[in-house]
């Protein structure tokens, strides 16, 4: 590496933001994304290293390097062609994937100075596409195999894409009446708009999926009936959507929400854009979040912005150990959103006309790590104390639905609810059913949500290749 090339590849571009006003005041994308040039001078900070670091640290393993050298080179269309070779979903990775944590934590330029901004890269190729148009490759040669998916989310469109791509014919059945499962109702427009998501699905349906909403497998049709329609194999994406509560004296107060009702209420049913949408969700005066993820910041901030007097985000652990992502703890920071660490709800506070009013909480301490890697939280015997609280949102979690695979008695699921799968190949204990996503793992990410869809599709595929109908 030579000195100029040293001088220049410290510091990394600032991709431009709304300013705080503009953000409270309505659901806008938040970042706005690099300019040309931005995205130009920035991929010329790559070192192209000859063993990329930063490709071990993407579940689905793009060429980063590849896609990165040709915007350098202006070549905007062929870097979004790269990145499409493995990743079908790149305007949504490169805007809510934790990059910091996967291919930019590995990223050799950032062990001494600022790490290449793959994620600004991303989205910068993909949105260049989705503004020019989008060129779609069908396969040319069927399979002649039939494959149904459960769930629209970020594993169901990953494996429909790349079994589109493989030439099978695959169909999608979502219970909901949008496509793009929690890409759709629970990441808020300010963080990911809703149009770039029905782009996302609409390039997936171009690759030749069908995609069928308003079905409820497990309800209106079962997975054996799948089979029975001529199906040759169902992959099970139905993701974690069950609220967890505290389970502490009056959660079932008025004011009292869990994230998922929460966020679908302004997402899927458009409370944000009230009154043009009769869907509104009550946000009155100080707002609690109880909880440490990104889904608790995307409350917080949603609250915020419907009109909420003050928002406090209380966590058990110290900021250290939050598990959000930084750059939302910032943004959440940035618009007047406090934080109370070290602190757990004990109980619920009425006013006596049925509605929530205050927060009895004790301090925590911390103590050895726990199964997680971070640190347990220890209450502090007689450190009570009341926070004020007219609107409270439970955000500790969410747990599959067992809907989907009920009546499936075949199929292993643990004391939790998620699926058990073989981890290489994403396959379950009923023959020709595989699954991946949030349904055999718990809360996780959309990258690795779409890995496992990846690592499903090539197993389905070989699967289809060896058996004969």
């Amino acid at each position: 590496m030579g000195e100029a090339k040293t001088k220049k590849s410290f510091v990394q571009q600032v991709m431009l933001k709304l300013s705080i006003e503009e953000r409270i005041r309505s659901f806008r994308e938040v970042a706005l994304g690099y300019k040309r040039e931005q995205a130009i001078a920035e991929a010329k900070r790559c070192l192209q290293c000859k063993e990329p670091k930063c490709i071990e640290g993407c579940p689905v393993g793009v060429d980063i390097p590849g896609f990165i050298k040709l915007i350098e080179e202006g070549k905007f269309r062929e870097a979004i062609k790269k990145i499409k070779e493995k990743n079908s979903l790149p305007a949504i990775c490169g805007r809510v994937c934790p990059q910091e944590d996967q291919c930019m934590g590995q990223c050799v330029l950032g062990k001494k100075s600022d790490p290449i901004n793959i994620g600004a890269l991303e989205r910068f190729a993909a949105d260049y596409e989705l503004e020019t148009g989008v060129k779609i490759s069908k396969a040319t040669i069927s399979a002649g195999k039939k494959v149904a998916v459960v769930g629209s989310g970020p594993a169901g469109l990953t494996v429909a894409a790349e079994l589109a791509k493989l030439g099978h014919e695959v169909t999608i059945f979502e219970a909901l009446h949008s496509s793009g499962g929690v890409l759709m109702y629970g990441i808020p427009e300010f963080r990911l708009p809703k149009e770039i998501v029905g782009a996302e699905v609409e390039y997936v349906r171009r690759l030749g999926v069908d995609i069928k909403t308003n079905v409820i497998v497990g309800k209106v049709i079962t997975l054996k009936e799948l089979f029975e329609e001529d199906f040759d194999a169902v992959f099970v994406g139905t993701g974690a959507g069950l609220p967890c509560f505290l389970g502490i004296p009056n959660e079932n107060l008025c004011g009292i929400y869990s994230a998922n009702e929460f966020l679908i209420r302004v997402n899927l049913m458009k409370a944000y854009i009230f009154p043009r949408y009769d869907t509104p969700i009550k946000v009155r005066g100080k707002v609690a979040v109880i909880g440490g993820g990104n889904v608790a910041l995307d409350a917080a901030r949603s609250a915020l912005r419907l009109g909420a007097e003050a928002v406090s985000v209380v966590y058990r652990r110290t900021e250290k150990e939050i598990p959000a992502r930084l750059e939302e703890v910032k943004n959440a920071k940035e618009e007047g959103i406090k934080f109370i660490f070290l602190a757990t709800p004990t109980r619920f506070i009425g006013d006596g006309k049925g509605w929530v009013k205050k927060i009895e909480c004790l301090r925590m301490r911390l103590g050895e790590p726990d199964a997680s890697g971070r640190r347990r939280s220890i209450p502090i015997k007689g450190s009570e104390f009341q926070i004020d609280a007219d609107t409270v949102i439970v955000a500790i979690g969410q747990k599959p639905n067992p809907l989907a695979v009920r009546a499936a008695k075949e199929i292993k699921v643990t004391n939790w609810g998620t699926i058990v799968v073989n981890p290489e190949t994403q396959d379950t204990s009923m023959k020709g059913v595989y699954a991946g996503g949030d349904i055999t793992t718990g809360d996780a990410t959309v990258i690795s949500a779409m890995g496992a869809g990846k690592r499903a599709a090539h197993a389905i595929h070989q699967y289809l290749m060896n058996i004969h109908r």
